[in-house]
């Protein structure tokens, strides 16, 4: 595994366990997910949730936005982010 991927895991799991010092606000969340989402799967596809989901609309819009982004450069800005909050 690539120097990259490892400091994503663990960026990651840093998200995922977060401790008493770091409290992600949703705003925070959404862009971890569509990071993450970025950096594991891709462009996102399928159709727009509904405008009454709105948990899942708001995933999907942030994910959207980062449409062309390499995994790479989606896994190298989650590692960024987190490390600039922390």
């Amino acid at each position: 595994m690539s120097d990259l991927n490892t400091q994503f895991d663990e960026a990651v799991n840093g998200v995922q366990n977060a401790d008493g010092d770091f409290k992600p606000s949703t705003e925070m969340k959404l862009e971890f997910y569509a990071l993450y989402k970025q950096a594991t799967v891709g462009d996102a596809g399928g159709k727009r949730p509904g405008m009454m989901d709105f948990v899942s609309r708001a995933k999907y819009d942030a994910w959207a936005k980062l449409e062309g982004a390499s995994k790479n450069q989606a896994m190298q800005q989650y590692i960024d982010k987190l490390a600039a909050v922390k």
